[in-house]
């Protein structure tokens, strides 16, 4: 399971540009990396950890500006065509699942 976090803030102010930041900080120290600007992905084990991601997502949202945050399985991450000028790009490669017996 995929979680995106996509976000438009605010940059107007140095308060502003400060929320920026830190909102950026704590998407990566929770272990989201940049798929493009202001997208942010991060791959879960399950929809029970995704949940504990997005919550935590939650508790750190800025007070301006727009976050949309929602969830991809694994299947449909596949399915994803990424374009670079003209060629398809490499595109993340999806982790591995461990199956325990």
């Amino acid at each position: 399971m995929w979680v995106f976090v996509f976000f438009d803030l605010p940059t107007d102010t140095k308060k502003d540009r400060h929320d920026y930041a830190l909102f950026r900080k704590r998407l990566q120290k929770d272990g989201f990396t940049m798929l493009q600007y202001s997208i942010y992905i991060r791959h879960c084990n399950s929809s029970e950890n995704a949940d504990v991601h997005i919550k935590r997502v939650k508790n750190f949202l800025p007070p301006k500006g727009e976050v949309i945050i929602f969830t991809l399985t694994d299947k449909q991450f596949g399915m994803m065509e990424l374009f670079r000028g003209a060629a398809i790009a490499q595109r993340p490669e999806t982790p591995q699942q461990l199956e325990l017996f």
